[in-house]
């Protein structure tokens, strides 16, 4: 067994069980082990090292063992250069934002994005650092081309678009984010880097919260920045080693230990959420549903063309019933959890009301509030039965 195990010479199912993983030297176990040490024995003469550089054994802040292992995996998963590995997925995207953005540079982001981006970009860097921003539907390709300032240093999308599944067109805005000499960051995470690879269309970076498919357990937390490594290396030290967001190395094991079966948790992910957002666009209780492997998603096409072999396990909906009523369906459930977060092995709700900040943002059918609903990987029958049974007693 070997790490060398990368290039696309081997398929994604190889490459997610060997890449990263070697024959521990010491002990001989075809696992590595969890390298808990939180420093490393210094060279006979230290004086010419680098207290603040990344690519040798030194402090754990500089980049740890397993977090090394980790980052060698999600680089072959997105078809990489390099990889910085980082605390969390919000972790990865403030230390993005934070390393390659400065006062009076002007940033597009999609109208449709995770609260974080919403709040780093639409508050705290704008007020803090003078950052201009620009929230724009990046489904319209029109509008994106509008937005475009000669102060433009990044557009950053999230396709699909948590939590109402808008598509953006990574490739057409990846030509004009570099047309105009700014570039492209995706947020991957409702796609995973199972259904699509941002940087194969262009982007200059691959946003993953490793917390959610990739981990796939709900019991840890890591964000990836996937790109170029001119760029990583910035990445690496200011966000990791100045500004300290480094993933722990058991989280680091915990992610790597989940990433062996990601494809094969990915495929059941995507086959059920196809399976349930059909059965609620066909239930007479269902007033909507948006999921991007539906003919009558608005983003479908786009979709076809840069997500495969499937569409995720996230979708939104909701009921022809009142806020009560929405609530006491979640209390029926059986086999479905009420609790945030996606891409854990069991499925998940979340009912989001009509009082979200962001509500404006949002296409006008998810005013009057909705769920987000991730698909687990139980039995797909199984979650259908327990939606129906928690419908018909609502």
């Amino acid at each position: 067994m070997s790490a060398r195990i990368y290039g696309k010479e081997f398929g994604f199912h190889t490459r997610a069980v060997h890449t990263g993983n070697d024959v521990d030297i010491d002990t001989k176990a075809i696992k590595r082990p969890i390298t808990m040490a939180n420093s490393y024995e210094l060279p006979y003469d230290p004086t010419d090292i680098n207290w603040s550089g990344a690519g040798q054994n030194l402090y754990t802040r500089n980049g740890g063992v397993n977090q090394q292992y980790l980052q060698e995996k999600i680089s072959s998963f997105e078809n990489a250069e390099d990889t910085v590995v980082l605390a969390s997925g919000v972790g990865a995207l403030s230390g993005l934002f934070f390393s390659l953005l400065k006062s009076g540079d002007h940033v597009i982001f999609s109208s449709v994005t995770y609260i974080a981006v919403y709040r780093l970009l639409n508050e705290l860097l704008n007020n803090k650092y003078k950052i201009e921003t620009s929230i724009v539907d990046t489904s319209d390709l029109e509008a994106v081309k509008a937005a475009v300032k000669p102060n433009t240093r990044l557009i950053h999308i999230e396709t699909p678009g948590n939590p109402t599944l808008s598509i953006s067109d990574i490739k057409a805005i990846a030509e004009i984010a570099h047309k105009n000499n700014a570039l492209l960051s995706v947020d991957n995470t409702l796609a995973s880097p199972y259904n699509q690879r941002p940087l194969e269309l262009g982007a200059d970076f691959s946003v993953e919260s490793l917390t959610k498919y990739i981990n796939g357990h709900g019991d840890a937390m890591g964000g990836s920045i996937s790109g170029k490594k001119e760029y990583l290396d910035i990445i690496r030290k200011e966000a990791q080693i100045n500004l300290g967001a480094t993933i722990s190395p058991f989280n680091a094991w915990l992610i790597m230990r989940g990433a062996a079966t990601f494809p094969l948790r990915m495929k059941q992910h995507n086959e059920n959420a196809l399976k349930i957002a059909q059965f609620l666009e066909n239930h007479p209780s269902v007033s909507f549903v948006s999921y991007p492997g539906l003919e009558s998603h608005r983003g479908h096409k786009t979709a076809v063309l840069q997500m495969s072999p499937g569409f995720g396990g996230l979708l939104s909906f909701a009921l022809k019933a009142d806020h009560d009523a929405h609530n006491k369906f979640v209390s029926n459930l059986r086999v479905i959890t009420s609790a945030v977060s996606l891409g854990h092995d069991t499925s998940l709700i979340a009912y989001l009301g009509k009082n979200d900040e962001r509500q404006y943002l949002y296409p006008e059918e998810f005013h009057n509030g909705f769920f987000r609903f991730s698909a687990g990987i139980e039995d797909a029958e199984d979650i259908i039965e327990d939606i129906e049974q928690a419908i018909k007693k609502t």
